[in-house]
């Protein structure tokens, strides 16, 4: 049997997801989790051989989620499984040990098909998304620019952002300028729009 660990945070679309595979003969779901921050723990109890995470958790999400969990548990694999078709999540979530990335409205078959095919050391992505990912490159931004930008999105002000980061106002006014430079934005409002509908937030 397959061990599966199932982390998503909207119940039905969680317990859906659980029947679905439980129709496959060598597919057992050991382990269901709502939060980001609840799948190592869950990994170190239940030992499953696939680890199936959505990307938008609470506690973590799901690429920070792959991230831990490849450290922590380096002989699970990863399916990411989102919503969110974003060619930058796509990169992110393969930089944090992902080993495969579909999309959510891929069939069910495709699923259990990755399931498999992951564990025979096989990478699968949406090819809808590879493509994309060619096309638009790698993230511009540094990670400390995507940090900054980041938490301007609640609409901080410069002085609450440098206290935040513990950074000082003219290096976080820097990171900003930088940010929406690179995104071609007309402000940081806006580069936040961009950087998110790329996948680079």
């Amino acid at each position: 049997m397959i061990r599966v660990l199932l982390a998503e945070d909207q119940s039905m679309v969680r317990e859906a997801l659980a029947a679905l595979l439980g129709l496959e003969d060598e597919i057992e779901v050991v382990a269901q989790v709502a939060r980001g921050d609840e799948v190592v723990d869950a990994a170190r109890a239940h030992r499953p051989d696939v680890a199936l995470l959505d990307i938008e958790m609470p506690g973590l999400s799901g690429l920070d989620a792959a991230a831990a969990l490849h450290a922590a548990e380096p002989g699970v694999r990863i399916v990411i499984l989102t919503t969110f078709g974003r060619p930058g999540y796509l990169r992110r979530a393969m930089e944090s040990g992902a080993d495969a990335f579909l999309v959510k409205d891929a069939p069910a078959a495709q699923l259990a098909d990755a399931i498999r095919r992951v564990l025979r050391g096989e990478r699968v992505i949406d090819p809808t998304l590879a493509a994309a990912a060619l096309v638009d490159g790698a993230s511009p931004l540094t990670a400390r620019e995507r940090e900054v930008l980041g938490a301007s999105a609640d609409g901080s002000t410069n002085a609450e952002l440098a206290r935040a980061l513990g950074l000082s106002q003219g290096t976080v006014r820097n990171y900003l300028s930088t940010a929406i430079q690179k995104t071609a934005a007309r402000n940081r409002a806006e580069a936040v729009r961009i950087a998110r509908d790329k996948g680079w937030l």
